[in-house]
């Protein structure tokens, strides 16, 4: 094929209008709503350790914040440590939200080691022998100045992954799994 003047400046202008079309696009891909940063603040209520972080930041999750996740939410007994499932502070943080409070979580129990969950089976007719706790998508939370009853009705309300109310023990299992509910 010969390239005259004339094919030249009709392939840049084609060329040039892809271009607008595509800038124009990703304009429009701007205006759309970005993924808001999530912060969680979270306390160990066995170690006493706290932790208030940016765990989601322009769209990914942040390296370094879920590795201090999964730090705080060790297994306390054995000291193993499990990746956490960030969906699982996704969720903590929409509960909260649909709440009307800022999340901040007191935390019974996150990652716990088949060692451990063996043990507590043992003892108690509550825990399932494959927890959602032993993979990193379970933890057992309560909010300060929020009745577990109303966190656990709040849970219910977004129809995803387990929820538990415990009201003896007064906290909330919340996981990643199927959706289903229970009281213990």
């Amino acid at each position: 094929m010969i390239w005259s003047r004339r094919r030249v400046l009709q392939a840049g202008g084609a060329l040039a209008g892809v271009s607008a079309a595509g800038l124009l696009t990703s304009k429009v891909r701007s205006q759309e709503a970005p993924a808001r940063p999530k912060r969680i603040a979270l306390l160990n209520l066995h170690t006493d350790e706290r932790l208030e972080i940016e765990f989601f930041r322009d769209g990914a999750y942040l390296p370094h914040a879920l590795t201090a996740i999964d730090v705080l939410l060790r297994d306390f007994r054995t000291g193993e440590r499990h990746a956490i499932d960030p969906g699982l502070m996704v969720y903590l943080v929409e509960v909260a939200h649909t709440v009307g409070v800022d999340p901040a979580f007191s935390v019974i129990s996150g990652y716990r080691s088949p060692l451990t969950n063996a043990h507590l089976r043992e003892r108690s007719m509550g825990v399932a022998q494959h927890s959602l706790h032993m993979d990193g998508r379970a933890i057992d939370v309560r909010i300060n100045g929020v009745d577990c009853a109303d966190l656990a009705a709040h849970a219910l309300d977004l129809r995803r992954g387990g929820v538990g109310y415990y009201r003896t023990s007064d906290f909330v299992h919340l996981d990643t799994g199927a959706f289903r509910t229970w009281k213990g």
